[in-house]
């Protein structure tokens, strides 16, 4: 596609876009007035009418977009032939109250029209981009003009257009892709994030048979964790039964261990979740990798930081959500109120969390701080 190609394919989409937002307005804000046509209803009306006039010359010659032109053309018409009844007889009345009614239904006819012409654009945009081109402002802006459709809701036609393109293959690709950019493979993982709240039914099995979790660890990015933790929130036991059948559960807690804060904050919120989804098997094995000596350390670090800075006299807002505060008993909670244990279990887990802390502290006082918190709750 030469550079005039895409000039005139802009312009087709923003007049498209702009026509989809003035049907949407005559669908959705029908005219309540049989007497007189209200004020609003005249904004939608002459907003529509300029834009109909200008896309009359471009569609009727676009080969998909010819009985979009059609549609327009008996919008217009009905329009029009609204402006005929202005009496005030009980025919008039009926006869405005039925054009009315199918302006509204031809206005909603052109938006899904409309939506199912983007649609087919976005995903093409999408495939060619991502397998074809090599910039990587061209790719990021595809993968975020994905998401936007996607965070709209399901929509069959669209996912019918998803499945016949192989979007999901293609961005699970580009999660391994050595020569793609770590910005890239971040918007491609919350691409995949998105089909998977899109239509649980039918992505969340892709998730689970192909690599994109190990992936998503190996990226060892926050954004990838923060995906991961999204994932781990919405699939549940399935997907945390997977990672721990593939032995992931050492290379999430170790990322608390991680020099970049930032991964470290996302690795502490995916903890809790598995915390609070997984079954014994779960939480033995990431109290295994040291969990509560790390998170120790975490609290312990938070509470240095948090004397220091006050000590200073600094102006900062050192609220009890910062990322460690607590992290500890947070933990102890998450596990005690969770899905995946019994009764028996929690009680067996609280103790030996209890354990675990009286061995990591450094002080008989920080262990009973911190024992006194998952016992009775973090003071105010």
């Amino acid at each position: 596609m030469d550079e005039d190609d895409k000039l005139q394919e802009q312009r087709v989409l923003t007049l498209l876009k702009a026509l989809k937002e003035a049907s949407k307005d005559l669908h959705t804000n029908p005219f309540t007035s049989l007497c007189k046509i209200n004020t609003h209803s005249n904004v939608a009306i002459d907003a529509f009418l300029v834009l109909e006039a200008k896309s009359v010359a471009i569609f009727q010659t676009h080969p998909n977009l010819r009985h979009l032109s059609e549609s327009l053309s008996t919008l217009k018409a009905q329009i029009e032939k609204l402006e005929k009844f202005k009496g005030f007889g009980l025919r008039s009345l009926l006869r405005r109250q039925i054009t009315l009614h199918k302006i509204s239904h031809l206005a909603n006819s052109i938006e899904s029209q409309i939506q199912r012409y983007l649609d087919r654009v976005t995903v093409r945009d999408l495939v060619i981009t991502m397998e074809h081109r090599d910039d990587e402002e061209e790719k990021v802006k595809a993968l975020v003009e994905f998401q936007e459709r996607l965070s709209q809701g399901f929509d069959l036609d669209f996912q019918d257009l998803i499945l016949k393109a192989r979007v999901f293959n293609i961005l699970e690709r580009t999660l391994f892709e050595l020569m793609l950019s770590k910005r890239v493979q971040e918007e491609a993982a919350i691409a995949i994030a998105g089909l998977v709240k899109f239509n649980k039914n039918v992505f969340v099995g892709l998730v689970l048979m192909g690599p994109t979790i190990k992936a998503l660890i190996a990226m060892a990015s926050s954004v990838s964790i923060r995906v991961l933790c999204e994932l781990v929130s919405f699939i549940r036991s399935p997907l945390v039964d997977e990672i721990l059948c593939n032995g992931e559960i050492p290379r999430i807690v170790g990322f608390l261990c991680c020099q970049d804060f930032c991964v470290k904050v996302a690795a502490f919120a995916c903890v809790l979740e598995l915390g609070y989804i997984g079954r014994k098997e779960v939480i033995e094995a990431m109290l295994e990798e040291g969990l509560i000596k790390i998170l120790m350390d975490l609290q312990r670090r938070e509470g240095l930081l948090s004397e220091i800075l006050e000590g200073d006299d600094l102006d900062l807002d050192l609220d009890s959500d910062s990322p460690f505060v607590s992290c500890v008993s947070r933990f102890a909670i998450q596990v005690e109120v969770g899905e995946g244990l019994s009764p028996e279990e929690k009680r067996e887990f609280k103790l030996e969390i209890l354990k675990m802390v009286m061995e990591a502290s450094q002080s008989d006082a920080e262990a009973a701080e911190v024992s006194a918190e998952i016992l009775w709750g973090s003071s105010p």
